[in-house]
């Protein structure tokens, strides 16, 4: 086995809700992810829609017995001493697949080795096994610093609230309706006037619909400023219930810009500019507004890209007059007004 060492790091990550062009929606997930070498280990499988262990929605108890483990304070759940590394993100089932690892001690080291897809209690490794990845091995001390961070209450978790401010009631209810389906809270107000601190520091971004006045907005940003709450802000582009919740799913992820995998989205000249980080698949969706408000939606590109910058042309019908693209992976959303 290699004696070289891999660095192991924490970081957090989402896997990313959403209300998908056919009606289906799709649970907002947060959770820490593995940094091996500076890079999520996610973006080394194969694209994978799926969360680590160490979600922030678990209860604190299971989330303590998650880490002892990765820590070996604990037995290995699965035979062999393998542990569950990633896993579904609705309901965690090892049926419905995980990706498995070994995870044992030489002297203070750890190490990750023979990592698999699995669906039962054992694990093929010639015929799932991920054979491009690892073995990795950690220094002990950073490995458990790491850890340990999360026990600590260092890792401080997400603020999964919105506060939702606009002058169309109706369609205030029908977004909070659909953020609180996926997992996200949202509450309607006029204003932020009067709102104790402590309520305030419960949301982690707020949205304002078009109708709101700029001396509105104004006020609200002084009340979270004089709250000292730092919070995402998001300027609504159209009263479309997906594309607002892409917005305010875009405005909520927390990990770190150079560790994402969707990067960048540009709509411009009949086309969209996409740049993903590692191979992964991509979902574009074009929304249009008619001359009477009405919503069109058209499903533009779903496919996998490799990495790298890419260009996808649109559909004419689908982006004129008021369009807009939203880019969506399984853990990141972009969203751009289509440039005239």
């Amino acid at each position: 086995m290699s004696a070289e060492y891999a660095t192991f790091g924490l970081a957090p990550a989402m896997r990313a809700g959403g209300v998908l062009a056919n009606g289906d929606y799709q649970i907002h997930r947060d959770f820490v992810d593995f940094v091996v070498d500076g890079r999520p280990l996610l973006f080394q499988l194969s694209d994978l829609d799926a969360v680590s262990p160490l979600a922030s929605d678990v209860p604190p108890a299971i989330f303590t017995e998650q880490v002892r483990s990765l820590l070996l304070e604990a037995d290995a759940p699965l035979p062999d001493g393998r542990y569950v590394i990633y896993g579904c993100p609705d309901c965690a089932d090892l049926a419905c697949g995980a990706v498995t690892a070994v995870i044992e001690r030489d002297g203070e080291d750890f190490i990750w080795r023979d990592f698999a897809w699995q669906t039962d209690e054992h694990a093929d490794l010639e015929l799932n096994g991920y054979h491009g990845i690892g073995p990795f091995r950690f220094r002990g001390a950073a490995y458990r610093e790491a850890l340990d961070a999360l026990l600590d209450g260092a890792t401080t978790g997400p603020r999964r609230r919105v506060l939702l401010i606009g002058a169309r009631v109706a369609l205030l209810a029908k977004l909070a309706a659909a953020l609180r389906t996926i997992g996200i809270g949202a509450d309607i107000a006029h204003d932020a006037h009067g709102v104790p601190a402590d309520e305030l520091r419960g949301y982690g971004a707020v949205a304002f619909g078009r109708a709101i006045t700029q001396e509105q907005r104004a006020a609200v940003r002084r009340s979270f400023e004089q709250a000292g709450v730092e919070v995402a802000y998001v300027e609504g582009l159209a009263p479309i219930v997906p594309l607002l919740v892409a917005q305010i799913e875009h405005a909520l992820d927390r990990s770190p810009v150079q560790l994402r995998r969707l990067t960048r989205l540009v709509a411009a000249d009949g086309e969209a500019g996409i740049e993903v980080t590692s191979p992964c698949r991509v979902r574009l969706t074009a929304y249009r507004l008619d001359r009477l408000y009405r919503t069109h939606t058209h499903e533009v590109f779903d496919g996998v890209l490799e990495t790298g910058r890419h260009r996808i042309a649109l559909d004419t019908k689908a982006v004129r007059g008021e369009s807009f693209v939203v880019a969506r992976t399984a853990g990141s959303v972009l969203v751009e007004a289509m440039a005239r």
